[in-house]
């Protein structure tokens, strides 16, 4: 019933920024926290950044200062601004959420979005 829907992705030159945004929708009611992870070609999911509900934040290093994660928790949903974009971060993003919560199991849980791709040129 849940299903978390990425936009925003594209194909960008190196230096240029792209947001990205998640929204979780369902009988949703709450959501510990949501995040960003990426994968390249042959290597693995990583974290990228998470927020918690409560504002809390989380990020890989090697993304630390150049992008920006935020949350909208009235809406469920996440955003992830990508500036001073480097080809190191062509990848699939995919949200997460964690902790999510609908009326109809009251377990929390986690979800994954389908993935958007992003791809920086140089």
């Amino acid at each position: 019933q849940v299903q978390l829907v990425e936009s925003g992705g594209g194909l960008v030159q190196a230096g240029e920024s792209l947001r990205l945004s998640c929204a979780a929708t369902g009988t949703i009611v709450s959501i510990r926290r949501m995040g960003w992870y990426r994968q390249a070609p042959g290597k693995q999911r990583e974290l990228v950044a998470t927020i918690t509900s409560g504002g809390s934040t989380n990020y890989a290093d090697s993304v630390k200062g150049r992008f920006t994660i935020s949350g909208d928790s009235a809406k469920n949903t996440v955003y992830l601004q990508m500036n001073r974009l480097e080809p190191e971060d062509t990848a699939v993003y995919y949200c997460n959420a964690d902790g999510l919560i609908v009326t109809t199991s009251w377990n929390p849980s986690t979800y994954w979005g389908q993935g958007t791709q992003v791809t920086v040129s140089s």
